[in-house]
């Protein structure tokens, strides 16, 4: 039977795992009862599992009917997020104060589905690994994993994960190779003053006047310090000092986040952020404590992951459907660390473009039950035949591969042409380099058939 056909015969119960998961939202490796519900179905698929991987982690293991040395892994996140949840419907979260409002629930529940539709045909060869992480939001499950030595128990050539994405349509897919989301790093300022009563502010020295000036400071190191055509930012997300009208606080704390790409960009912010804070402070008589950490590497795709995921869904959807025109998120996704160790790629699904439709992190968000169905699922299983095919196949894939390229470079050369004389343009600017250097081969390419073409060279490559 055909996968999407398969797929759409157990689609009713994807919704029922995913909207169970939705209902019982847990948040950063305290997914216990996510992982009962994950290994209860992994094993009534037939698939072994290894429990307790990053506390609580689950793997699956599943060797193909046919023999092939090569193993992939594909990824879902499995936490929910500590929001709480202004949704009505029947499966609303019934833990106040956790949300799965990130879609993870739907990221699992897609997994699973690809998980039980390979356990019934085990058509590939080679071997797939289920990684279901816990701990993406904030707290790097996927670290502890690579820390715990995930890949050297389970070797894998290639790794793969998805997101859904609100504002692409259901049915689309958006991916590009080199940078796709940025780095994610968390910065905690402690302003010290001298707290006085609120009417006689001359005997003291105000904290809160102090980090007015910090943050306004801060947002030079973006319009100031950094290249215009790199990215960063930096925000201030939380003002804690004070508890009543009329004191003065002795003390209050500003915390935020930065993003980047750049490597060298993201050095730069950390002194930044210390420099400003101490001078502004310094200049008021107040003292400064920073705790700077870096949580997230960037995540970046590997150029031949890219076109395996790109093929596999442009198959399925259409070469219209698979957008490659959108630029990176400054959202960060811990996924890179799984990057860091091994070739692979990430994708985003479409989960709708309406209007009044719900973004990630927002308390009305729901996942789209329809991007598990026909434009979910099967993409995620195309790579694997793609994938660990073996022999048997290996041509197809390859080919479907070039197609794609083929196509991008096209489209690339026309952008390229369309922008500037021939020999003076540039596609995109630092940080992108690994995307430049990747698409200036393909438009090369593109640029010698389209030569093949010409009246003048189309009798050198005929056979006789």
């Amino acid at each position: 039977m055909p996968i999407i056909n398969r797929i759409a015969d157990f689609q009713p119960e994807m919704a029922e795992w995913r909207h169970d998961l939705h209902a019982h939202p847990e948040t950063a490796f305290e997914e216990r009862r996510t992982s009962d519900k994950v290994a209860e179905l992994l094993q009534s698929f037939g698939i072994p599992i290894e429990r307790g991987v990053a506390k609580t982690g689950i793997i699956g293991s599943l060797e193909g009917s046919r023999p092939g040395g090569r193993a992939i892994a594909l990824r879902a996140d499995m936490d929910a997020l500590p929001i709480t949840e202004r949704n009505q419907f029947a499966h609303a979260s019934q833990h106040q104060g956790r949300m799965h409002a990130c879609g993870h629930d739907g990221h699992t529940a897609m997994l699973l589905g690809a998980a039980r539709y390979l356990a019934e045909t085990r058509n590939f060869a080679g071997t797939i690994h289920f990684i279901f992480q816990p701990a993406e939001e904030n707290e790097g499950g996927a670290r502890l994993m690579v820390e715990e030595g995930v890949f050297e128990r389970y070797p894998v050539d290639a790794v793969y994960g998805m997101h859904n994405w609100p504002g692409l349509p259901a049915g689309q897919f958006a991916i590009r190779p080199g940078p796709m989301m940025a780095a994610f790093d968390i910065f905690e300022i402690t302003i010290t003053g001298r707290g006085a009563h609120a009417a006689m502010p001359h005997l003291g020295i105000d904290p809160i006047v102090a980090a007015a000036q910090v943050i306004n400071g801060l947002q030079t190191i973006t319009s100031r310090n950094t290249h215009p055509l790199e990215g960063a930012v930096v925000s201030v997300t939380q003002i804690h000092g004070g508890d009543t009208w009329n004191v003065i606080p002795e003390a209050l704390v500003l915390r935020g986040t930065t993003r980047s790409f750049d490597p060298a960009v993201r050095d730069m912010i950390e002194p930044a952020i210390r420099r400003i804070a101490e001078g502004a402070c310094a200049s008021l008589g107040a003292t400064m404590a920073m705790r700077y950490e870096r949580r997230y590497p960037p995540t970046v795709n590997s150029p031949a992951e890219t076109e395996t995921a790109a093929a596999a869904a442009a198959e399925l959807v259409g070469d219209g459907n698979v957008r490659r025109d959108l630029l990176p998120s400054m959202g960060a996704e811990d996924f890179a660390c799984f990057l860091e160790k091994k070739p692979g790629a990430y994708i985003w699904i479409g989960n709708g473009a309406a209007v009044d439709q719900a973004m990630l992190h927002n308390p009305h968000y729901d996942f789209n039950d329809e991007a598990s169905e026909a434009p979910g699922v099967p993409p995620m299983l195309q790579c694997i035949a793609q994938e660990v095919a073996g022999d048997h196949g290996q041509e197809d894939h390859q080919a479907g591969i070039d197609r794609q390229q083929r196509r991008r470079g096209d489209q690339l050369l026309g952008i390229a042409q369309h922008a500037a004389p021939a020999g003076e343009w540039r596609l995109h600017a630092e940080p992108e380099k690994a995307q430049y250097r990747f698409e200036q081969d393909h438009i090369a390419d593109a640029q010698r058939r389209r030569d093949d073409q010409r009246p003048e060279h189309v009798g050198q490559n005929m056979q006789p």
